[in-house]
């Protein structure tokens, strides 16, 4: 499949198709836009829009109200080919606040090389239980230097309510975990989510990442997913090509929060 035609079935499976894949998330299509909205502490915002220039700042607009109303914050998740061109202006000047643009990664599971395994002295565990993933919300804080209680808490509820939801990894050296990283799997789709990939300072540099990349692949080929996706960082992107992810297009989160 080429590039155009994979960014298309993305699209459908993943953004204008989407399904609840959390503990209370719910989808729906409001006219032209799909939101995602999820209590505690699920992901709210906006997954699709297909705007034209004349109604998009109509339509940023009512789903400002809406979020607003419901007092949660939200991103809108831009792509690099999402309509009309100046979408990310118009969200800006509507009071969103740009993060850093990442670029969407697929890769096609059975093509992929998943023959790295983790460094010497290093293991790949899985977790299961709430001392899991406190040490997983402890390589989070310390590999982004971010709070992660809502990774926490996150992590907690699909584990209790939709196990068969996520996959949440630690790398051991010895007994200290130096890395962490999540596979989300949404059921009746054919594109699998890796998440989170952190390394500690340290530890970088010697092929975890890597490890835990290759890993989470065959989790998701043994599950029958076809297809892995990614939001990579530029660090990130190189160690993915080498491993036979494409590069599709960029993506921008777009952040809100209500007053």
């Amino acid at each position: 499949m080429d590039d155009a035609a994979l960014l298309s079935l993305f699209d459908r499976d993943m953004r204008e198709g989407a399904r609840p894949d959390g503990p209370g998330a719910r989808v729906e299509r409001v006219g032209a836009v799909v939101r995602r909205t999820a209590p505690g502490h699920g992901w709210n915002g906006i997954l699709w829009s297909g705007l034209e220039a004349a109604d998009a700042d109509a339509v940023i607009a009512e789903q400002v109200a809406y979020f607003t109303e419901l007092e949660r914050e939200f991103e809108w998740k831009l792509y690099g080919h999402d309509r009309p061109a100046d979408l990310g202006q118009r969200l800006a000047a509507a009071g969103f606040t740009p993060e850093p643009e990442e670029t969407l990664m697929i890769g096609e599971t059975a093509a992929l090389t998943l023959d790295a395994g983790p460094p010497e002295g290093v293991r790949i565990v899985p977790v299961t239980d709430r001392a899991g993933v406190d040490l997983v919300a402890g390589v989070h804080e310390r590999a982004f230097d971010a709070d992660a209680s809502w990774l926490r808490g996150q992590l907690l509820d699909r584990l209790a309510d939709c196990p068969g939801t996520v996959v949440a990894v630690l790398a051991l050296a010895g007994e200290e975990p130096v890395s962490a990283a999540r596979l989300e799997l949404t059921p009746g789709t054919r594109f699998a989510g890796l998440w989170g990939g952190g390394t500690v300072r340290g530890w970088r540099g010697r092929g975890i990442y890597r490890a835990l990349v290759a890993h989470r692949a065959r989790v998701a080929a043994d599950r029958g997913y076809p297809y892995l996706q990614v939001d990579a960082s530029d660090q990130s992107r190189p160690i993915l090509e080498r491993l036979g992810f494409a590069s599709l297009t960029s993506t921008t989160p777009y952040r809100f929060a209500p007053v």
